[in-house]
């Protein structure tokens, strides 16, 4: 009994941390990009999306950004924020618009993925038409959104790159469909998906898909967000740091 008590209060914390983040909302007020939600048009409803623009003089590629099970929070904000900073237009669409309001990671579980992958291609559609966008549209997802991500490789036919962060595969079959290469950021402390990395790759070698994971020693699951916020054990910081350098030198070549 003890022991199950101690780890409820262990994973009562860990989502308490993930949702409470204040010190994510502090470093987006002192973000200098323009930051705004817009409504998106998918299906017969209004799907609502945080948009985030670079300060370039060009026309950017757009990245979409499939948030954690944990919904929009202040650091899914962030990271689109953080993808702006970058140079690229960055759109993080809320799945549960439209919905009665309620415990977010049990709605976002219960999604059809049938429906998210509609959404993306709304939110998709929508970077095509934005006058500040170059048409070339990118996907990178995180926990839960990095699963949807990989399951948008293998849909969308136009998608230029998929960057997967320690998200599930689809099966074999999806992913001798993938439209698109497949980049992965993996901690080693996390078996649950990172046991899946390997059989993975040899699907993709075999079907001629490119997909190129890399696993981060002694980081565990969310290390982009573990290692950003105050006071990050050093294994998932240097995992996310080294994630961003991989990022910012993929990003303008696909």
């Amino acid at each position: 009994m003890r022991r199950a008590l101690v780890l409820a209060a262990v994973i009562g914390f860990s989502v308490s941390s993930a949702v409470a983040q204040d010190w994510a909302k502090e470093k987006l007020g002192k973000s200098p990009r323009h930051g705004e939600y817009v409504d998106i048009k998918s299906g017969g409803r209004d799907l609502q999306a945080f948009v985030a623009y670079p300060e370039v003089s060009h026309k950017a590629t757009t990245v979409l950004v499939v948030y954690e099970i944990f919904g929009l929070t202040d650091w899914a904000k962030l990271a689109a924020d953080e993808f702006a900073a970058a140079g690229y237009i960055a759109i993080a669409p809320d799945f549960l618009s439209g919905t009665a309001s309620g415990e977010a990671r049990g709605a976002i579980s219960r999604l059809p993925e049938k429906k998210v992958l509609a959404d993306l291609d709304a939110a998709f559609d929508y970077a095509r038409r934005l006058p500040a966008a170059n048409g070339k549209v990118v996907v990178a997802g995180f926990c839960w959104g990095g699963a949807k991500a990989f399951a948008y490789a293998t849909h969308r036919k136009d998608l230029s790159a998929a960057f997967v962060f320690y998200g599930t595969p689809p099966d074999q079959s999806g992913i001798a469909t993938l439209h698109c290469p497949v980049y992965g950021f993996y901690g080693e402390n996390d078996a649950r998906v990172t046991v899946t990395v390997d059989q993975t790759k040899k699907f993709a070698d075999n079907a001629g898909k490119k997909y190129e994971p890399v696993i981060y020693h002694g980081a565990r699951h969310s290390f982009m967000r573990l290692g950003e916020q105050p006071n990050p054990v050093p294994e998932n910081a240097k995992a996310r740091n080294e994630s961003w350098r991989r990022l910012q030198e993929i990003l303008p070549k696909v």
